[in-house]
Formats: structure tokens, sequence, C-alpha cells
């Protein structure tokens, strides 16, 4: 395949597509010319086979079939599911269990996945990382106790990260993809400015943007309790858990955005420091390294604190 260099006449192409009950987003620079048609069929592809692996809406994906498989059984599952696994036990080790898998019971109670709510919430239960066997050489994994695991906190990282790896593999430099507000850029513009996105202010309701970042060569993920609630009786849900307490997750800190390279990373830290909460939260981004924008709540106005920007 060719590479596209500055000397190429570049053109925008915009691409699309549905995914996760959401859409996928696109943009590149290629030379005049370019077959955007079997990049597009090679993104929807890509987005697709993550859903088929990981979705908790689809009951023959490769994670329903982990979460109703009998209690000691070895289940053969992609490696793109055992490298999402081994991952997201990494972070929960590395977040001292601030982010955290095992939550699917909760998420369920509380009317964030495919079941009816029944506000009967489980409690705090057993991590998965007390309860998952990863064997990766086999690329098999099983469960020693019943768990109901969930990757929405990572999933759609890890998505992202892969139409990344799609237009790589078409030697395409200079993009942004993105899912929502996981997003993920590669090099620059034609214009040879970086790729420019909005940060959304946490406002349940309605859409406003907060501020821009400015991102070249890395991936940025935002957690918050602005996008998807519930409420009933006048009490309001988040759809973040809070591990520790067995409850979704109560906080004036309404959103977390985390830039790294590796979007999946981006998305399951942003949770991680949601969930810690701001002073927590700052202090654990600094230890590992994190550049992280937190957006808090004080009264009727909203505060940002950086870490490492």
């Amino acid at each position: 395949m060719k590479t596209f260099t500055e000397h190429d006449s570049l053109q925008r192409y915009s691409l699309a597509g549905s995914t996760m009950g959401t859409r996928y987003t696109a943009v590149l620079y290629a030379a005049s010319g370019f077959d955007s048609s079997a990049v597009t069929t090679d993104l929807q592809q890509a987005v697709d086979k993550v859903d088929q692996q990981m979705s908790t809406w689809k009951p023959d994906s490769e994670l329903m079939r982990l979460n109703g498989a009998d209690c000691g059984q070895w289940l053969a599952v992609s490696d793109e599911l055992i490298w999402v696994l081994s991952s997201a036990l990494l972070i929960s080790k590395e977040s001292e269990g601030a982010f955290e898998i095992g939550v699917g019971a909760l998420v369920s109670a509380c009317g964030f996945g495919p079941q009816a709510p029944s506000l009967n919430l489980p409690g705090r239960q057993a991590g998965a990382g007390d309860v998952l066997e990863i064997d990766p050489d086999n690329s098999r994994v099983r469960k020693h106790a019943p768990i109901t695991l969930d990757l929405n906190g990572i999933a759609k990282g890890f998505a992202v990260d892969q139409l990344a790896r799609c237009l790589d593999r078409h030697a395409i430099e200079s993009y942004l993809v993105g899912i929502d507000g996981e997003m993920r850029a590669s090099g620059v513009k034609a214009d040879s400015r970086d790729w420019c996105v909005a940060l959304e202010k946490p406002i349940k309701g309605r859409r406003e943007v907060l501020g821009s970042l400015e991102l070249s060569n890395t991936s940025i993920a935002t957690s918050g309790d602005y996008r998807h609630w519930r409420e009933r009786d006048g009490v309001v849900f988040s759809h973040t858990m809070d591990p520790k307490t067995g409850a979704p997750l109560a906080s004036d800190l309404a959103s977390v955005s985390v830039l790294c390279t590796s979007c999946m990373y981006a998305d399951a830290w942003a949770t991680a420091l949601l969930v810690q909460g701001l002073e927590r939260g700052r202090l654990m981004a600094k230890a590992q390294g994190l550049s992280a924008i937190f957006v808090v709540r004080d009264g009727a106005e909203l505060r940002e604190v950086t870490v490492g920007l």
C-alpha cells in the first residue's frame, strides 16, 4: 500500500457507521482518488467484531457466554477479549479497585443493561480479579465463583483503538476516530495543525462546549454522570458504579477526561479516577503519570482541575 506524504494532494474524508448503540466516526486525510468504500467496510467490520465479543446487549456475545458459563468451566475466547480482560484486571489493581468489571449485576439492577431495573442492589461483591482466571497462552478463561462482568467502561475505548489500527493498516497517517466522547488522533491535519476536539460541559439533558483540546498521536476519553443516568422517585442513579459501596456513584465530581496513547487505557482510567473522586483521583493520576481534566460541580458553577497538562 502507498503511504501518503505531505507531498501528495490530500483531501478530507468523513466516514461513519453504527456501533454499540451509537455511531463511530472517522475523519481522515488521504490522496485524491482514495477508495473510501473499502476502508468504510473494514472500519465497520472492526467495530462489529468488538461488539460481538464484548457487548452485554447481545446474548450470544463472547462476554455473555462467559457470564453464563458454569464456574470452573474453561471457555475459549478471542485474543482481543483476553487482552481487554487482562488489561481491565491490571487497571483494577493499579487503581486500588476503583475500576472494576465485576459490577454487571449492579449495572443491571440500576437499569443500565438489557434487563428491566429492579433497584434491588446486590451490594458490594468480590472483584473480578479474585474470581477470574485468564490463560492467555491457550486463549481461554474461567470463573471460580459466580460473577457478572461488564466491559462498558473499557470496550468502547478498545473499539476506538481498533478503528485506529484499521486505518494504520491502510497506511493512513492523518486521522481522528471516535465513538461518542472516546477519540484517538494520529498525525496532523493537511494544514499541519493538530486535531481539535471539544470538551463537553457535564450538564444533564443538553450539550454545551466547556472548552477545546488539540490532539496529535494521542487519545482522550471522558467518564461522567451527565450522559447516561436514571431517575426514580426523585433519586438520580449514575451509570458509573462504585465498587466499594456496591451502589451507583454519588459525587461532586461531574466528569474526568484522560489523555494517553491508548484509548482503551484512557477509557478505563477516566472511570477509575471518577470513582476515586477529586483528591484521591488527582494523586492517582500523578502517580500513574496520566494527563487528566477533572470537572467539579461547585454549587451552580463548574470548576476545572488539571493534572499533567
